[in-house]
C-alpha cells in the first residue's frame, strides 16, 4: 500500500477540507441541536461529486477511487458526523451495490441520479427481529405474475425519511435460509411504502432513520438487484465497503475530539500553566493521537485493498472494529480534558462523545467485526 496519496487524491482532499471547514463545521451544533436533515449540505456534496465518490464518471460519479471516499468522508465526519454517514450510505450502501450487481438499465435509471446528487438512497435489511442475523428477517417477497409482492417491516432506515430509493433485502424463500434473501431497488414513492416517524437518537442527531412498513408492494422483475436468492451475498458484499466507510467516519469524530481538547488544554489553565503542560493531558493526547492514526491506517489499508480488488471482509471489520472503538475511547478522553466543560453543550465535545458510539453498533456491532475477524483468520 502506498502511504503518499496521489495528486488527484490530494486534490479531493483538498476540495473536502475547504467543504467541512467552511460549510459543514459551522453548522454542525445547530443540525445537532435541532435533528435538522442538513438538505443544503446534501445538495452540495451532490455538487461536488461527494454522493458518488469510487463512482465512473459515466454513471453520474467523481471517478476516484475507495481510498479517496474514505478521505473526504473522514473530513465531512471530523466536521459533523451526521452529515458524514448520510454521505456514507449513499456511496457505501446503495450505488456501491447497484454498481456492483445492477444492470445496465438500472445502472442508467437509478445510479446515474444517485451518484449525482439528484436522488439519495437508503439500505434496507435490519428488522425489529432481525439485525445481525440477516436470515432472521421477516420481510417478504413472493412471486405474482411477472413481479413480486412485498409485505414486511424494516428498521433503524438511515436517511428512510428523506431517501427517495431503497436497497431493499427480503425473503423469497424462507425455507433456504440466507440462501432465500433477494435484494430489489425500491422506489420510495411506491404505493403501499410507508414511513415512521424519525428516530429519537442519542448522537448522530441530524442523520434521520426510521422504520419503513411495506404493505403489498408491488414491484416489476425490472426492479430485482442481482439474482432471486442471491440478496446475501449483494448484502455483504456491500456491507464488506460500507465498514470502510464508517470507519471513515469514525476516524473523522476522533480527530475532531483529539484537535478540540489540544485546542482547549493550550487555553485552559490550571495550577499557574495551560493544562497541555500537565504530564497527565499529554500522555492522554499521545494516546489519543497515536490511537487515531493507527485507526486511519487500517481504513486506507482496507480501501487500497478494495481499489486492489482483494477480498478484504477481514481488513475492513478490523479498520471497523478498531476505528469505532478508537471514536469512543478518543472521544472520552476529550471529556475527560475538557472537565465539566466537556459536558454541557457550548462546547463541541459532548456531540463527539453522543455521535461516536453508535459507529460501535451500525454496520455491524464491535461483536459482529471479531467473529468476521476470527472466522477469516481460522479459515487460513
Amino acid at each position: 500500500m502506498e502511504l503518499e496519496l496521489t495528486d488527484e487524491q490530494k486534490l479531493i482532499l483538498k476540495t473536502a477540507q475547504d467543504f467541512a471547514k467552511s460549510e459543514v463545521l459551522p453548522k454542525a451544533a445547530e443540525i445537532d441541536r435541532e435533528h435538522r436533515h442538513p438538505k443544503e449540505l446534501v445538495a452540495r456534496m451532490g455538487e461536488l461529486g461527494f454522493l458518488g465518490v469510487a463512482i465512473p464518471e459515466k454513471y453520474g460519479g467523481a471517478g476516484f477511487d475507495t481510498l479517496s471516499y474514505a478521505l473526504v468522508l473522514e473530513e465531512v465526519s471530523r466536521a459533523c458526523a451526521s452529515t458524514g454517514v448520510i454521505m456514507s450510505v449513499n456511496n457505501s450502501l446503495v450505488c456501491d451495490p447497484i454498481a456492483k450487481f445492477g444492470t445496465e438499465e438500472q445502472k442508467q435509471r437509478w445510479l446515474t441520479p444517485l451518484a449525482s446528487g439528484k436522488l439519495l438512497g437508503c439500505f434496507a435489511l435490519s428488522e425489529p427481529e432481525a439485525g445481525s442475523d440477516a436470515a432472521a428477517q421477516k420481510t417478504v417477497a413472493k412471486a405474482d405474475g411477472d413481479g413480486w409482492v412485498i409485505n414486511g417491516v424494516k428498521n433503524w432506515i438511515t436517511n428512510g425519511p428523506v431517501a427517495d430509493v431503497c436497497v431493499l433485502h427480503t425473503m423469497t424463500d424462507v425455507s433456504k435460509g440466507h440462501k432465500g434473501i433477494t435484494a430489489f431497488i425500491l422506489p420510495m414513492d411506491t404505493k403501499g411504502v410507508r414511513t415512521g416517524p424519525p428516530d429519537k437518537k442519542l448522537g448522530i442527531r441530524g442523520s434521520q432513520s426510521c422504520q419503513i412498513f411495506l404493505d403489498d408492494v408491488r414491484l416489476g422483475k425490472e426492479h430485482l438487484l442481482g439474482e432471486v436468492g442471491g440478496g446475501f451475498k449483494v448484502a455483504m458484499t456491500t456491507l464488506d465497503g460500507g465498514r470502510i466507510g464508517i470507519a471513515a467516519q469514525a476516524v473523522g469524530i476522533a480527530r475532531a475530539a483529539l484537535e478540540d481538547a489540544m485546542a482547549y488544554a493550550l487555553e485552559r489553565k490550571t495550577f499557574g500553566k495551560a493544562i497541555a503542560q500537565h504530564q497527565a493531558i499529554q500522555f492522554k493526547l499521545a494516546d489519543m493521537a497515536t490511537e487515531v492514526d493507527a485507526a486511519r491506517l487500517l481504513t486506507w489499508r482496507a480501501a487500497s485493498l478494495k481499489d486492489a480488488g482483494v477480498r478484504h471482509s477481514q481488513e475492513s471489520a478490523m479498520a471497523k472494529l478498531f476505528a469505532s472503538e478508537v471514536a469512543t475511547k478518543v472521544a472520552h478522553q476529550a471529556v475527560q480534558i475538557f472537565g465539566g466543560n466537556g459536558y454541557v453543550e457550548d462546547f463541541p465535545v459532548e456531540r463527539h462523545y453522543r455521535d461516536a458510539r453508535i459507529t460501535e453498533i451500525y454496520e455491524g456491532t464491535s461483536e459482529i467485526q471479531r467473529i468476521v475477524i476470527a472466522n477469516q483468520l481460522l479459515k487460513e
